[in-house]
């Protein structure tokens, strides 16, 4: 679908109609080449607002109804296919012809996205720029257990994990509690509805093959050990260039949702410098191009940081590393137009992004389960960056505040 000029919402297709809206639609476009932000969550219309507010013409496609569509740097809103399947593929080389988006960059934000624009990277070079890895390389991201493997080979640190080949089992040599992960994360989550399952002891083991995990197979999941830790997951985040990292930046998960293993709805800038060496180091064996985020928990009882996941996207938190002084989106966008090699910055520490919507709410249920502190909640509440908010395009900030009433009610 589209946002038309007067406002109202039109299907996309191949009807005389549907082209001749198109049209009236692109005389708005600039012709420098634009960007396609590809799902409209909280990290896409961070995208959309980066990258328009350089003068650049963003278009947003989402499978759903998203808040970045609302952006007043969004020119237009298109709703496509799932991005899992070759028909998301499809849609963007229809959508390249209606339109005449020649090289227009492609800048997924969901994982799926990614894996689809890789395995169909040939024919869609044809069409876009594409920052998008090539498929070898994403399989060695999105395969979590060849990440690990990767990562161990190279002696950097990772939990203790077990990868069961044959059969469920039924013990385990580890310390409990442990995790079970999906080996491709979303596609666990879809499917199970939870992003890992942490157990408490053998008998939880035993069960949730007949239980929560029916049906699924060994060679889908890896079981972890939980990591004890004093602060919550890391992300380096950065920019290399055939392996070699040219700018980073760092953020600390504060709260999450769910409180455990959840998405962030309050983070804050930091730097570590083991983190940092480690993340060149595992860069340097992917041999990678492009944005992504690598994520480290620090085990309280080593003080090593061990490897959790890589993103190989930018992530909900991107606007956080743009307010502390590294704009990723424009950053790709230099690059991949400018031949311009993104530059180290001296970025800010300590500068607070929360989701107010989704914050406050789990900040609550924090307290009263003893997770938080009072005190080290209104800290961050002194001076923050919010999620959706800004002043010069405030409607995603209410558009945002319906739809999170509405998912909060559902839970």
């Amino acid at each position: 679908m589209q946002n038309g000029t007067d406002g109202s919402q039109r299907k996309f297709s191949s009807s005389k109609a549907g082209y001749s809206q198109l049209t009236t639609h692109n005389s708005q476009l600039t012709t420098t080449p634009g960007v396609i932000v590809i799902e409209g969550h909280v990290q896409g219309l961070a995208n959309t607002r980066l990258l328009g507010s350089k003068g650049i013409d963003v278009i947003v496609v989402d499978k759903d109804d998203c808040v970045a569509r609302h952006s007043r740097y969004c020119k237009a809103f298109y709703k496509c296919p799932d991005f899992l399947g070759d028909d998301f593929a499809d849609y963007l080389i229809r959508l390249h012809r209606a339109f005449n988006l020649q090289y227009w960059l492609l800048l997924p934000s969901n994982d799926h996205a990614v894996h689809t624009i890789s395995r169909n990277k040939e024919r869609l070079s044809k069409c876009y720029k594409i920052i998008t890895e090539d498929l070898p390389v994403i399989e060695n991201i999105y395969n979590k257990r060849k990440l690990l493997k990767i990562a161990a080979q190279a002696e950097l640190p990772i939990p203790a994990t077990i990868m069961p080949e044959t059969e469920n089992p039924s013990e385990v040599d580890l310390r409990y509690p442990i995790l079970i992960k999906g080996n491709q994360g979303l596609s666990f989550y879809k499917r199970f509805k939870h992003k890992a399952l942490m157990l408490k002891d053998a008998s939880e083991l035993k069960e949730v093959w007949d239980d929560t995990l029916a049906g699924i197979e060994p060679t889908e999941y890896f079981i972890q050990e939980v990591i004890p830790y004093d602060h919550k997951t890391v992300s380096v985040t950065v920019f290399a260039v055939n392996g070699e990292v040219h700018a980073f930046w760092m953020g600390v998960k504060l709260r999450e949702h769910p409180i455990t293993f959840g998405t962030a709805t309050c983070c804050k800038s930091v730097y570590e410098e083991d983190m940092l060496l480690q993340s060149k180091r595992l860069i340097k064996e992917l041999n990678y191009t492009g944005v992504c985020e690598i994520e480290w928990l620090r085990d309280s009882r080593d003080g090593l940081a061990k490897l959790i996941e890589i993103n190989a996207r930018t992530w909900l938190w991107v606007e956080l590393a743009a307010k502390s002084g590294v704009d990723y989106p424009n950053m790709i966008y230099d690059y991949v137009y400018k031949d311009k090699l993104p530059q180290h910055i001296d970025y800010k520490k300590d500068v607070v992004w929360l989701n107010i919507f989704t914050d406050l709410v789990y900040s609550l249920i924090g307290i009263i389960k003893g997770k938080y502190r009072i005190k080290d909640v209104c800290k961050t509440y002194r001076k923050f960056h919010e999620a959706t908010w800004r002043l010069s395009d405030p409607i995603p900030f209410f558009k945002y505040a319906l739809s999170t009433g509405r998912f909060l009610r559902n839970r």
